[in-house]
């Protein structure tokens, strides 16, 4: 049978998962969640059976989570006290209560994102994320530096402009107009607090500024607002901007990284996406099992591709929610795979190296 999912990983999660005869909850030390707005919805069944069923077993050590943009929303469905009900708050608000006029202004869009938001985290998100008592959350933002902190259009325009110029000469210079921000929930025990590559910050997430956070790290530049938290200077956009796939050292732990991804491959930056040749090395990820979307998968959805933000220009609106609805139910299977894989104890076997 032709599988649904592609499995990666690295040398350290290949001997990891071979000594221990599988994936086994209490080994994976760290949950990252990338960018890519809709496509989140392609991979709504993987995520059902990770954060209800895999993850909510036993754990003896906390579980890091981290996330840009929209992974940044489904971070905060998993460490709420039921997960799969907050996933299908929010599908449901991205599919059905994105509803725009012909030309939506930045207001507009942060308007209607901000109410989809609201619908996620329900009455009490804000507070079971915060007391969780085993999963720590990190949201990633990019805090504005220079023209980048303008609300004016033109200047903003500028500023991204420039950083995706001097981009394509190195990532590092994205600092002149951006600053990654980690507002994160673990305290001095964060596994990314070492993060050199890009200039970065850690602030504590509170019940005053989760929310401002996790708007903020999906608030793409020009197409939606800034967003000003608060206890933290400037204005902040999109998280994806400086991480759009993390990218990131996740460190020497024990235990495995367990990345669930739109792709087989990863692209640092959201400036990047055009960059055929900056794509992540394995240095990164010698402790990683990327778990995504085979090709048969895609192969068998509208399109043959996962949700897009174009399809809100492609399609009328009752269509694409329709496309978008049709492409969730389907991925019920990618879950229905990997738990197989896993209770019958052939999961390393379908691993690439």
């Amino acid at each position: 049978m032709t599988s649904l999912l592609t499995l990666r990983a690295g040398p350290a999660a290949v001997a990891h998962l071979r000594e221990h005869g599988g994936l086994r909850a209490d080994h994976i030390d760290i949950v990252p969640g990338a960018s890519g707005g809709a496509k989140w919805i392609g991979i709504g069944g993987l995520d059902r059976y990770l954060f209800g069923h895999l993850l909510q077993r036993p754990r003896s050590h906390p579980l890091h989570l981290i996330g840009s943009s929209i992974g940044s929303w489904r971070m905060a469905s998993l460490a709420q006290r039921d997960p799969v009900a907050a996933l299908a708050r929010g599908h449901e608000a991205y599919i059905y209560r994105q509803r725009y006029s012909p030309k939506p202004d930045a207001r507009e869009v942060s308007d209607v994102l901000s109410r989809a938001l609201d619908y996620l985290l329900g009455a009490e998100g804000v507070h079971e994320i915060l007391s969780h008592p085993t999963f720590r959350v990190h949201v990633i933002t990019a805090e504005s530096r220079g023209l980048a902190s303008s609300a004016r259009r033109p200047l903003l325009a500028t500023a991204m402009a420039l950083a995706a110029a001097a981009n394509i000469v190195t990532r590092r210079s994205l600092a002149w107009q951006m600053k990654r921000t980690i507002f994160h929930s673990a305290g001095d025990d964060s596994p990314f607090l070492h993060l050199r590559d890009l200039p970065t910050v850690h602030r504590a997430l509170t019940p005053e500024n989760l929310r401002a956070a996790l708007l903020a790290s999906g608030s793409i530049p020009l197409l939606m607002e800034g967003v000003r938290i608060p206890g933290a200077p400037g204005l902040h956009w999109d998280g994806g901007v400086t991480d759009y796939h993390l990218d990131l050292d996740y460190g020497p732990g024990p235990g495995l990284v367990l990345y669930a991804h739109f792709y087989d491959h990863v692209v640092p930056g959201w400036f990047d996406k055009s960059l055929p040749w900056r794509r992540a090395g394995a240095a990164n990820f010698s402790r990683t099992l990327l778990i995504a979307p085979s090709p048969a998968f895609l192969a068998s959805l509208p399109g043959k591709r996962l949700p897009d933000r174009r399809d809100f220009f492609d399609f009328s609106e009752a269509e694409r929610m329709t496309r978008w609805q049709t492409i969730l139910d389907a991925s019920t299977a990618l879950g229905d795979e990997l738990h197989e894989l896993i209770e019958t104890g052939r999961l390393v076997d379908a691993i690439v190296p």
